[in-house]
This record gives C-alpha cells, structure tokens and sequence, in this order.
C-alpha cells in the first residue's frame, strides 16, 4: 500500500466488478452505449431549447440546466467506470479521487435542489396562471437556477473537506466503481461521527427540503387540478408537470432505495451487498440521465415541433 508520510494514501483501488471479469464486457458496452445517448439525448434537448424562441420559458429554462447538469453528473464518473472495465488494477490517485468525489457530489446535490425549484415552477404555473408571468419573471427563475448549482457546490466543498482531512491507515480498497463518499468515509482510521453529522445536515437540506418543496408542491397542483371542471382541462394541467414528477419519482426513489435499507453485519452478505448498492449506484448515475430527456421529449409537443422545425431548417439551408 502505498503512503505519503506513512500517513496519508497516495491512491486507492476500485474493486467495481473484479469478482465477476465475465460480466465487465457486457457492462463496458452497456455504459459506453448510455453514455453516448446521454450526450446525444441531453445535448439535442439543450440545443433546441437555446435554438426555438417559443422554449425561452421558465419551465424549459430549468429543463435546460437538468439536461447540462446530466451531461456533467455522467462526465464526471462515466470515463472513471469505463477505465474501471478495462484495466487489471483499478487504481485511482487520492487527490483524483477527491475531486471525482467532489464533483460528482456537487452534480448530485444541485440535482436535488433543481427538482425542487422545478416544482416551485409548476406550482405557480398551476395554482396561479395569471400571475405566473409577473411571479416567475427572468429576475427570478435565472437566480432560483443559480441557487441551486451555488447550494450544490458549497455542499460538496464542505463535505469533501471534511473527507480529505480523515486518515486512511489500514485500507485503500473501495467496493465501488466511483469515488462515493460513503464507500470513502468506511475506510477512515479516525472518528468520522463529524462527517456523520455534517451529512446529515446535508442531507436535510439538499434532500429532505427539496422533497417536502416538490411534495407540498404537488399536493396544491392535484387540489388545483381536481377542481378544474372539464376532463380536457384536467389531462392538459396534469401532463404539464407529469414529466417533472416522473422524473422526481425515478430520481428519489433509486436514492432511498440505496441509502434507507438495512445494512447485513453478515461479512460475506455485506461483500455481496456492496456490489449490489454499486450497482444500483450505476443505474442511478447513467439510467436517470439517459432517461430524462426521453421522459420530457416524448410526450411534449413543444419540445417535439421545435425539434422537427430545427432539422427542416437545416436541412432546407442544406
């Protein structure tokens, strides 16, 4: 093992999928193949987007800075989980695996925080149309989007300094494909009853507030929409925010499912159960991404006749 002072790594290994070598072909493939459609999906969404006036809205502004958060988040981890596929000895240096972890965390952080001011959007566009202009102006969606990459950052800088200052004396070994800051904090040689508490105070406000943000939100969207008398009227209001909240469901779901589960003392389920949250960590880091604008492109009109008006204008200076 290699140190720096005999006190401080200089690198770490990833395990990923080391155990089973059979299944890292099919999964290098899978995930190239996910990630090259989230810079395609996410990349032409912000591209008609910035292209179509008529998108120049609060609602596609927010959608705009999911698409680019995505393309990030996934830059951020992909090209590290692609290497992990191909190399003998997954290793990893301390300082890139900080910053890999620094990042990823912002990405993730700001994520939540967006959902939650695309919630606020919606809300106000349901339960007060009139007043949604003059609410949602350009002074306020532009700061409200700002705020939540500033949220996420800080958030990330916070917990990533505390995660360098911890000493790792016995083990460098992650049972990870990526630098995850839980699979980091489990190698400490220290108490990190700190970090603890500075995560879940970072949980509370980077997640819970976000969700009871979006969960108010929607719990007025549906008593709004309820009252609308007309059946057309209630399917247009609805399929306004239906992709949000799918989105929101994919999204917070695959995190609790990863986090809020019991943890085995069993040492062998525990190896076994480490691959499992890995994995479902991967599905979280390149599924939701590539799926998002699938979610917000298929059943939008909008987005769907600026994409055709796009490709016909350039096809027709052609």
């Amino acid at each position: 093992m290699k140190r720096n002072n005999d006190s401080m790594l200089t690198e770490f290994v990833l395990v990923g999928l080391s155990a089973h070598p059979k299944l890292q072909t099919v999964f290098f493939v899978l995930v190239l193949w996910m990630y090259l459609m989230i810079l395609l999906g996410n990349g032409v969404l912000i591209s008609v987007i910035i292209y179509d006036s008529h998108l120049h809205t609060p609602m596609y502004f927010f959608l705009c800075n999911l698409s680019f958060l995505d393309i990030c988040y996934t830059s951020s981890s992909v090209p590290l989980i692609l290497n992990s596929f191909l190399t003998v000895r997954k290793t990893i240096s301390f300082s890139g695996c900080m910053v890999q972890m620094l990042l990823s965390f912002a990405m993730g952080a700001t994520e939540c925080v967006l959902l939650g001011m695309m919630a606020l959007d919606r809300y106000v566009a349901i339960c007060h149309p009139l007043r949604y202009p003059v609410i949602m102006s350009k002074g306020a969606y532009v700061p409200m989007a700002a705020g939540s990459w500033v949220a996420g950052l800080a958030d990330s800088v916070v917990q990533t300094s505390l995660a360098v200052q911890l000493p790792f004396c016995t083990n460098n070994v992650i049972s990870h494909f990526v630098c995850e800051i839980l699979a980091i904090l489990k190698l400490a040689c220290a108490d990190i009853s700190i970090n603890v508490i500075s995560m879940a105070g970072s949980n509370l406000i980077v997640l819970v507030i976000p969700l009871l943000v979006i969960s108010t939100s929607y719990i007025f969207i549906v008593a709004t929409i309820l009252r609308i008398p007309s059946t057309e009227g209630k399917c247009k209001a609805f399929s306004t925010c239906s992709a949000h909240l799918t989105v929101v469901i994919i999204f917070y779901g695959t995190i609790f499912f990863m986090y809020a589960k019991p943890k085995s003392k069993n040492s062998v389920a525990t190896d076994n159960q480490d691959i499992i949250e890995a994995l479902i960590s991967l599905f979280y880091g390149v599924m939701t991404p590539m799926l998002n604008p699938l979610i917000y492109s298929l059943r939008n009109k909008d987005v769907k006749a600026a994409l055709k008006n796009m490709l016909g204008r350039k096809h027709f200076s052609d």
